[in-house]
């Protein structure tokens, strides 16, 4: 591997050893591993939990009276507690399971935007939004008629309150926007944004897919009325997602899919459905992938998420420092405030090109639009290379990407 150049303040390798995937060689190289933004890799303490539920405790849950079913179903409402204790919601009630971040805002936008939104309500965004927070509302602009109004980003990905607040109008009946942009490592300033839509009364859905692993998420501190992340970027399996909102908000949404394990009385005459979570929960959901990501919850709350963002923000003011140094070389993304995901792109050199010399020495990274084409199309490009750091990235593998966009340079000159 490649000497660390900075000082540790963080045993990043001490957890390397948790992460059976981490320790391979690709192309003949040791991986380094910078796409954490699209999925983490998965420590042994969540493969092990994922072993245990299908070796020994595996069954149907909710429905059987025996002991396996009984079993599992514990490991299923733990997991639920363990999320709700993660992000500090009042009740497991509000932590409903879905398959992924992408499902959960669509539940909202199909349930809740749905029963509440009418023809000419404005939902407001950024222009910075994942895809998985567009669409969903665009299908609602055809079938409701209601208008997704998008708050324009500063030249430097930054999102001024100022900006937010001018969007809004007394038509604005959600603020959906994210926690950490996917594409730029944005922190966007939720805290003032929740603040002022609660002063009109306005509910506020957060995306939290980048923030979750990133930093503490306290959903009563925050103020928001939906919260929503995946597992996968959280150490956790993949097929499972979050939606957590307030019980009294979800109990008014009508569900969202119907069949088994979510009704009250089903007759010929009609159905009744079960309070949140479980109206939500159609059917026999992810229960092995559900039980690890409580165990991934539960690894990384034994490290401190502050303990996290603090090495993170080292790794990202690092890598910041090594890359700007390359004149070739251009970060898209520059706000005051950011989680560790680093842009950029380069004279002479396609991203996807970057992208493959970068693999060629085993370095894993993202290239193309981030599933974010709107910003991309705001800050006038067409892609981005996207290097984005976990806990157990260390500094040398920051070098590493510094020496593989060398030789990239003396390809493209």
């Amino acid at each position: 591997m490649f000497a660390c150049t900075k000082p540790k303040s963080f045993d990043a390798e001490k957890y390397r050893a948790d992460f059976p995937a981490l320790h391979q060689n690709i192309n003949g190289v040791p991986l380094v591993f910078l796409d954490n933004a699209a999925s983490a890799q998965k420590p042994t303490q969540v493969l092990e939990s994922l072993t245990r539920l299908y070796s020994n405790n595996y069954a149907n849950i909710h429905r059987g009276v025996y002991t396996l079913s009984q079993r599992a179903t514990d490991a299923f409402e733990h997991a639920r507690e363990t999320v709700r204790r993660f992000i500090n919601a009042k009740s497991s009630d509000e932590i409903v399971f879905t398959r992924g971040a992408t499902e959960s805002i669509n539940l909202v936008a199909h349930s809740w935007g749905r029963t509440f939104l009418k023809s000419g309500d404005e939902v407001l965004v950024t222009e910075l939004e994942h895809h998985a927070n567009i669409v969903p509302w665009q299908i609602l602009e055809k079938e409701v008629g209601i208008v997704l109004k998008p708050v324009r980003i500063e030249d430097n990905g930054d999102v001024k309150i100022e900006n937010v607040k001018a969007a809004i109008s007394p038509r604005t009946k959600l603020i959906s926007v994210a926690h950490v942009s996917n594409a730029l490592g944005t922190i966007l300033p939720v805290e003032a944004i929740i603040a002022e839509a609660k002063s009109k009364n306005i509910p506020v859905l957060l995306d939290g897919c980048q923030a979750i692993s990133h930093m503490p998420v306290d959903v009563q501190a925050l103020g928001c009325d939906f919260y929503v992340f995946s597992s996968h970027k959280l150490y956790g399996p993949t097929g499972v997602g979050v939606l957590w909102g307030k019980k009294d908000i979800l109990n008014k949404m009508p569900p969202y899919q119907t069949g088994g394990d979510m009704i009250d009385v089903v007759s010929f005459k009609g159905t009744t459905f079960r309070n949140t979570p479980h109206r939500f929960e159609a059917g026999t959901p992810a229960i092995a992938e559900v039980v690890g990501l409580g165990s991934a919850i539960e690894y990384v709350s034994t490290i401190g998420l502050s303990r996290i963002a603090e090495y993170e923000n080292e790794l990202l003011e690092y890598a910041t420092s090594q890359l700007s140094k390359i004149n070739s070389l251009r970060i898209i993304g520059t706000a005051p405030n950011k989680a560790s995901i680093i842009s950029f792109v380069m004279q002479n050199a396609h991203p996807h090109d970057i992208g493959t010399i970068l693999d060629g020495s085993g370095i894993a990274v993202r290239v193309g639009h981030h599933c974010a084409q709107p910003v991309m199309e705001r800050l006038g490009i067409p892609a981005t290379t996207r290097a984005s750091f976990a806990f157990y990235n260390t500094f040398a593998e920051v070098d590493a990407l510094v020496i593989g966009i060398k030789k990239v340079q003396e390809i493209f000159g």
